[in-house]
């Protein structure tokens, strides 16, 4: 009322002072009172909700303690701790949690963790934070320096190796309050997570991450935490460079500790690798490697330096592929699909180089009966019947030496692609459709 009577008064006393003092506009001078009476009914709304929100939190923070949480008895609480009575009853608090992933930024295997950044979301009602809402007014939306007067759960993540609270530019954490008591309170987080996994499969395989999340010291009797109907949202644009978030499953997990029962949630990652990078990476330079140690089956016998030439820069080739695979790799006792990959193609290339060893070897020693051979003709004195048949079993035994080595070639040229071929058919199908059995 009071308010009224001012505006109307500023609005008479603004009309006559500033009326104009020619021509007949007095439906102008009392259209520009009525302006002036709604912009002083606005500006003074205002400056009563502004008012009344801080009188309202001057209430609601008067005598409230967020050391304790909202469903204890307060008047009973410390009379009765101090005569160390332990039959006081509560009724837990009841949290509801929701997670929005911003984003899953890199999963290291060498480390066995990944890093997400995520908004954690909480509801709960506190019942001494009731209150009249005034003006229109639907919510009271706390600044940070007040948040720390608000009792807030507990909350922590199990398997969190480190984990930030973004602070630019202002630290990033809401907090609105609803006149039935309610509480929603956000915060933005950058954490990384300890993710145990299994490389057997690797790099055709699938892992499964975890976020666990724990009251820290209330029990069950305080606080229960359970997931929102909605609990996991993700961003529109949420991509992972080499894998593919297929499914996200939520479960209750409350654990008992030294006979306590604390509250648990926990989210399952499910992730796909996708086989892309290591298809362009590692599978076709090796299997382009292995094809290239074959080349040393079509070039003559004789042609030593070529052969052994590309028969040692495929084995050095192979072996610095392998261990460039690997390097990103823990140090696990049992044998990943890359190893089988990897060794597979070595023994090959290593298998033709052998090959190539064993056929100089059958040349060098038909060389070295040439060379015996010749000499003892030219010593001999024999007659011309005795020499004609040692040439003739020299040079049946030049055609039986020669013929073996490439003979032995001709072979390579299809035993090799073709056992390659079936490694791979088997490697494939094994490693495609079986799935390890989960560690115990």
């Amino acid at each position: 009322m009071v308010r009224l009577i001012a505006c109307i008064g500023l609005g008479a006393f603004l009309s006559a002072v500033v009326r104009p003092t020619y021509g007949d506009i007095t439906v102008f001078s009392n259209a520009r009172s009525v302006g002036i009476y709604f912009l002083c009914m606005v500006t003074m709304g205002y400056a009563e909700n502004a008012s009344g929100k801080e009188k309202i939190l001057t209430e609601i923070f008067n005598g409230y303690d967020g050391k304790i949480p909202p469903n204890y008895d307060n008047g009973n609480f410390f009379v009765q701790s101090m005569l160390h009575i332990r039959n006081y009853t509560n009724t837990p608090v009841k949290s509801s949690v929701q997670i929005y992933i911003i984003g899953i930024d890199s999963i290291n295997e060498a480390t066995m963790d990944f890093s997400m950044s995520f908004f954690v979301r909480q509801r709960w009602v506190d019942n001494r934070l009731n209150y009249t809402p005034t003006l229109n007014m639907s919510r009271l939306e706390l600044d940070t320096k007040r948040m720390s007067n608000v009792w807030v759960p507990d909350l922590y993540f199990v398997n969190e190796k480190k984990a930030d609270v973004h602070h630019v530019t202002v630290p990033n954490k809401l907090m609105h309050i609803y006149p039935d008591g309610l509480v929603v309170y956000s915060m933005r987080v950058t954490a990384v997570f300890s993710c145990t996994m299994d490389l057997q499969k690797y790099p055709l395989d699938d892992q499964k991450c975890y976020v666990v999340l724990e009251s820290y010291g209330y029990s069950t009797e305080t606080l229960v935490m359970r997931w929102h109907p909605n609990p996991v949202e993700k961003a529109d644009n949420l991509q992972l460079p080499q894998f593919e978030l297929q499914n996200i499953t939520d479960y209750i997990c409350d654990v008992t500790y030294a006979g306590v029962t604390y509250t648990c949630l926990k989210l399952e990652l499910f992730l796909h690798r996708n086989l892309g990078y290591y298809i362009i990476q590692v599978y076709i330079p090796s299997f382009l490697i292995v094809i290239l140690s074959w080349v040393s089956f079509w070039l003559n016998v004789d042609s030593t330096p070529a052969r052994i030439s590309l028969g040692l820069l495929t084995v050095l080739t192979m072996t610095t592929q392998s261990q460039g695979a690997k390097a990103s790799l823990p140090r696990v006792s049992y044998i990943k699909a890359i190893d089988i990959w990897m060794s597979t193609c070595l023994l090959f290339v290593f298998a033709a180089l052998i090959e190539f060893a064993y056929v100089n070897v059958l040349a060098r020693v038909d060389q070295r009966k040439v060379n015996s051979v010749t000499s003892k003709l030219n010593e001999a004195k024999e007659d011309e019947e005795e020499k004609t048949q040692n040439q003739q079993s020299w040079c049946f035994t030049k055609l039986e030496d020669k013929e073996r080595a490439r003979m032995l070639d001709k072979i390579s040229r299809a035993i090799f692609p073709a056992v390659f071929l079936v490694f791979n058919i088997i490697y494939w199908l094994v490693y495609v459709f079986w799935e390890p059995s989960p560690a115990a």
